[in-house]
């Protein structure tokens, strides 16, 4: 399959569905009845954000899970989210953490999974891409680089990616039959308008601005069909963080650059970043903006 029908093909899946079709199905309750099962990687767990509850899996308790646990008053809570989990980190021990998936039970009735990054190579992206800028720092090293052959290595991963994510969204299903399982897109890390800002601690070159921030949105566009093939919900944070990527200053920033000035990993949400994530979920749970607020 040539570049053009892998792009072709993404395209597609992203206009199958949009955000007003993914309407929220009757839920299973909130609140004090829900018991609440987060799976996820990085971007869930919240490395370095304090304060940290978890040294092996990078995990904050300020994470979006958690405050959104927090805030809809859920009694019954689970946080099995890790840093640098990929979908096979569902079915096996990551250090001291656990299979995620033996965190569900029949009486799980919310679930939400945020995974995908690293399957299709997500620190790996980011290392290349910085360490090309200086070969060509006008053009688009990364680009080319990862587009030998004619065919985009980056675009095919997310392809190759979305078996994965259905697999585990199957897996859940089959083990919580009765959860309302909510699918968490990743948030905005590069200016949506590809506007560069090249510099020290956003070390990419100018034509490379824009593939990234493609490389992501079709990363989520896949999330959100596998979310819609399996009968479940997406929540979209790429939206409501628009205007606060890594380009940004210090406190307007929700997603930290490679060397972060807040307490956060490279290239990943702040505290402000999860606080955001944690608004869109509730959103979605609560029903679009009736909810509480962090």
């Amino acid at each position: 399959m040539g570049a053009a029908a892998l792009g072709g093909a993404l395209a597609l899946t992203a206009a199958v569905v949009s955000p007003a079709a993914a309407t929220a199905p009757a839920g299973h309750g909130h609140g004090a009845q829900t018991r609440y099962v987060a799976l996820g990687d990085s971007y869930t767990s919240g490395p370095a954000i304090p304060t940290q509850v978890d040294a092996n899996c990078a995990r904050s308790d300020h994470n979006y899970p958690s405050l959104t646990a927090a805030a809809d008053d859920v009694t019954d809570f689970t946080d099995v989210s890790c840093g640098g989990a990929t979908t096979a980190e569902m079915w096996k021990p990551q250090g001291t953490n656990g299979p995620q998936l033996d965190a569900l039970g029949h009486d799980t009735t919310l679930v939400t999974l945020q995974i995908g990054g690293n399957d299709i190579g997500f620190g790996s992206i980011i290392a290349t891409c910085a360490g090309l800028t200086a070969t060509n720092p006008l053009g688009s090293p990364c680009k080319d680089h990862f587009g030998t052959g004619g065919i985009d290595q980056l675009t095919l991963n997310v392809l190759k990616t979305a078996p994965k994510v259905s697999d585990v969204l199957h897996a859940i299903h089959q083990r919580s039959p009765r959860a309302r399982v909510v699918v968490v897109g990743y948030p905005d890390l590069l200016p949506d308008n590809g506007v560069p800002c090249t510099s020290a601690v956003v070390p990419f070159a100018v034509g490379d601005f824009a593939y990234l921030r493609d490389t992501e949105k079709k990363l989520n566009a896949m999330l959100r069909v596998e979310a819609l093939l399996h009968g479940d919900e997406y929540v979209d944070t790429y939206t409501p963080t628009i205007g606060h990527d890594m380009c940004k200053a210090p406190g307007e920033r929700w997603i930290e650059p490679l060397v972060p000035a807040a307490p956060a990993a490279p290239a990943h949400p702040n505290a402000l970043g999860e606080q955001a994530m944690a608004q869109a979920l509730l959103d979605r749970v609560d029903g679009h903006g009736r909810g509480h607020r962090v």
